[in-house]
């Protein structure tokens, strides 16, 4: 992805503040920046815009205001760059918990905008695709676990070997054109419709 392409939305109620970030990010040669000051509706905003990446800027966040945004945070799954002014432990943890990709307190500097938004995008594409690969280890762990319970299955009703068993299974399968594991779930479906005793 190429920087300069990024849409980036900035979510800033202070004018004067949300203009040096906004100074900073078109220095950077970000061209594409959205500056909105009103964050009511701003979920509705965020959709119309589409930005790539946000920033927001809280002056003296608030508990309430603080848990609006890591809620927003959660929703939107984009990178997100977040200045504060002041923080606590407890918030620290909680813009963690909602994936901010980079909380900075009391950090707002013009020439300190680029990297740490450069920083926020890397880390959202890390913390995605750990997740990505997450998800793919448990499909697969999943997929496993029911490929040797339908092995078992053919083991006992047909009184094969377990090679057999997954031999026959990747057999139709590639009859069929379809996943083994999706031929294993069918006969795992099937075998518990049957009864039972063919499933234990």
């Amino acid at each position: 992805m190429v920087r300069t392409a990024l849409a980036v939305l900035v979510i800033d109620e202070n004018r004067i503040r949300a203009a040096i970030i906004e100074a900073g990010l078109r220095e950077a040669g970000h061209e594409r920046v959205t500056v909105v000051h009103d964050v009511t509706g701003i979920a509705r905003r965020i959709a119309e815009i589409q930005p790539d990446v946000i920033v927001i800027d809280l002056e003296n966040p608030n508990r309430d205001m603080l848990e609006n945004m890591f809620q927003l945070s959660r929703a939107v799954k984009r990178p997100i760059a977040m200045f504060v002014d002041r923080s606590d432990q407890a918030s620290i943890e909680a813009a963690v918990d909602a994936g901010v990709s980079a909380y900075v307190v009391d950090g707002l500097r013009q020439e300190r905008v680029k990297p740490i938004l450069d920083m926020a995008v890397s880390r959202f594409n890390a913390f995605s695709r750990m997740a990505r690969e997450l998800e793919e280890a448990r499909s697969e762990l999943e997929s496993r676990k029911v490929i040797d319970r339908a092995k078992g299955i053919l083991m006992k009703s047909r009184g094969l070997s377990e090679e057999a068993a997954y031999t026959l299974l990747r057999k139709t399968a590639m009859n069929q054109n379809r996943k083994i594991s999706d031929i294993a779930q069918s006969l795992v479906t099937a075998a518990g419709l049957l009864g039972p005793a063919e499933d234990e």
